[in-house]
């Protein structure tokens, strides 16, 4: 019996640990980084869907209502979809690069495949740092 309460005391201990064992895994990131930023598009949240674009996507649309914009007019299946589902992710380089498929039912019942480029930046943060869409969501792999 005391050494039940000693497992459970390591375990509730390692559970609220402010320092994880096991570092967050950055599929996991940045599926979540996608799921936000597509949220703040259904918002017409601007500033939100902003921050997530890496420093490249920045430098070419240096305001979040330039941003907002292209966004609109290039990629309406990403901005206002009807549903949406991962596919495919790939990691490259230990969590540097990450691609995630995004398979995508727009709101006017076409079907789209995102791909979602996602860099690492110097601070360990995450950036999208592109989307290519593409008519049809037949999972081809990334």
């Amino acid at each position: 019996m005391r050494a039940f309460f000693a497992v459970l005391i390591l375990c509730a201990a390692s559970a609220l640990s402010p320092v994880s064992a096991r570092a967050e895994d950055p599929i996991d990131t940045t599926r979540t980084m996608i799921e936000e930023q597509i949220k703040a598009f259904l918002k017409d949240d601007a500033e939100t869907a902003y921050s997530f674009a890496a420093p490249g996507i920045r430098a070419m649309y240096p305001d979040k209502n330039l941003f907002f914009a292209m966004v609109k007019k290039s990629y309406e299946p990403v901005y206002h979809p009807g549903n949406y589902a991962f596919g495919r992710s790939r990691s490259i380089d230990n969590g540097a690069l990450i691609y995630h498929e995004v398979l995508i039912s727009g709101r006017d019942g076409k079907d789209w495949t995102a791909i979602y480029q996602i860099t690492r930046q110097p601070d360990g943060s995450y950036g999208i740092n592109g989307v290519q869409i593409m008519p049809d969501a037949d999972s081809k792999g990334i």
